[in-house]
């Protein structure tokens, strides 16, 4: 299906974004395309997802106990038409429910649209006007990773969270691909996120973004995004201060290797310590086996390294759970190794992070203590046919002072139409 004026991806290196749990190709590269769909085209997909996990062994239910599980059913629907003179404009109405498993099988959901079970909600209306080297969209919609690092659209919940923003790309220059954003509202997601409860980041000011990307030097890609928030922090006052983000990163990629680094600080008046983050990767791949390394180092600044509108971080060393533990005052090693067969893809990733201080919900309440951590992700995802896609994964937390480790199951099936 032709896509319009949406935004295309690039692909060059093998990474996993916190949740998607697939090496994929490097972060998507937002460019201005002019062909427009002939008039409507429609696409959807049908979701069912389940989850649970056993609390560090502090309750006293197990996995797939009804009170420790959590699930949904999901539809989403989408349009994007063609309204002619470089017009365009895209519509995605999302629904969610339980099919009654809330009253025997799980306690909870993943992931709302609404004030109810069962409810829906519109988390995609924009516009589109383009040019042969510009493209502008306006409106609500999902924002990418490499777009923007610290507001984009998580995939490992139900569906994508999205925002709505105002967007501008350009790639008139060579070799180069800029970007200008104001993003005023999100539906953050979260467990569970309610897609339909689109919240301002930043009251009325909204957060300001632009990114440059080049490539002109074949196989390396430099990008760089920054971040203004109007008196982010404090109340509306003569007192309140502006918030600014400045993140970067450099990656290599060839047929058989990619070697990044990126980093960056969160910085602003009102803090008395900065946060500066740093992080590195080299992955390689032979046949069907790949592998990866990565390292994060964040300091202890007054605020962490953040997604605003999700849960997860940018950095390279972001695995299935451990957002928590590695977004600030940590530093943490990752390593994966990938094997494609029997018909699909088999995903083993080892995180060790050493940290200073970290706060974590348990079933007894917030427990804050100078703790180090380890997760073991196991994951399998194989695609059924054309357009069924499955994905089966363990996680097992180990958290310095606890007597057991938190072991969570996650499955889901996607179909796409």
């Amino acid at each position: 299906m032709k896509k319009g004026l949406l935004l295309s991806v690039v692909a060059s290196s093998i990474l996993m974004a916190g949740g998607d749990l697939a090496p994929v190709a490097a972060e998507p590269v937002a460019v201005p395309v002019v062909e427009a769909p002939s008039m409507w085209d429609f696409s959807g997909q049908a979701v069912a997802y389940y989850q649970t996990a056993d609390s560090f062994g502090e309750t006293e239910f197990d996995l797939f106990e009804q009170e420790q599980s959590r699930a949904n059913v999901g539809i989403q629907l989408n349009a994007i038409g063609n309204l002619g003179n470089g017009f365009g404009a895209g519509f995605q109405l999302s629904g969610l429910g339980t099919l009654g498993l809330q009253s025997d099988v799980v306690s909870n959901v993943m992931q709302m649209a609404g004030d109810n079970l069962n409810d829906a909600a519109i988390t995609k209306a924009y516009l589109t006007w383009g040019t042969e080297g510009t493209t502008a969209k306006f409106g609500r919609q999902e924002l990418p990773k490499s777009l923007s690092p610290f507001a984009w659209s998580e995939g490992w919940n139900v569906f994508k969270n999205t925002y709505e923003a105002a967007l501008i790309v350009n790639t008139s220059i060579p070799d180069t691909t800029l970007v200008g954003a104001w993003v005023n509202k999100a539906n953050t997601n979260g467990l569970p996120g309610n897609l339909n409860d689109f919240n301002r980041v930043n009251g009325s000011d909204g957060v300001y973004m632009i990114t440059a990307q080049n490539k002109s030097v074949y196989g390396l890609t430099l990008t760089g995004s920054y971040y203004m928030a109007t008196e982010m922090l404090g109340e509306k006052d003569l007192n309140a201060e502006d918030l600014s983000i400045v993140w970067g990163s450099a990656e290599y990629t060839n047929n058989m290797l990619t070697a990044a680094v990126q980093g960056g600080s969160v910085m602003s008046d009102a803090f008395s310590n900065d946060t500066t983050a740093f992080g590195a990767k080299v992955a390689g791949n032979i046949n069907m086996f790949s592998a990866q390394i990565a390292f994060s180092s964040v300091d202890d600044g007054d605020m962490g390294v953040f997604n605003v509108g999700g849960v997860k971080t940018p950095l390279y060393t972001q695995m299935i759970l451990n957002q928590d533990f590695i977004a600030s005052d940590a530093d943490t090693i990752v390593v994966k190794g990938i094997v494609k067969a029997l018909g699909g893809k088999f995903i083993a990733q080892y995180g060790m992070t050493t940290m200073n201080s970290v706060s974590i919900e348990t079933a007894k309440g917030t427990i804050t203590a100078e703790q180090d951590y380890n997760e073991l992700d196991l994951i399998y995802k194989t695609k059924v046919g054309e357009n069924t896609t499955l994905l089966a994964a363990y996680v097992n937390q180990d958290v310095e002072g606890h007597d057991d480790a938190n072991n969570v199951l996650r499955f889901w099936a996607r179909y796409n139409f």
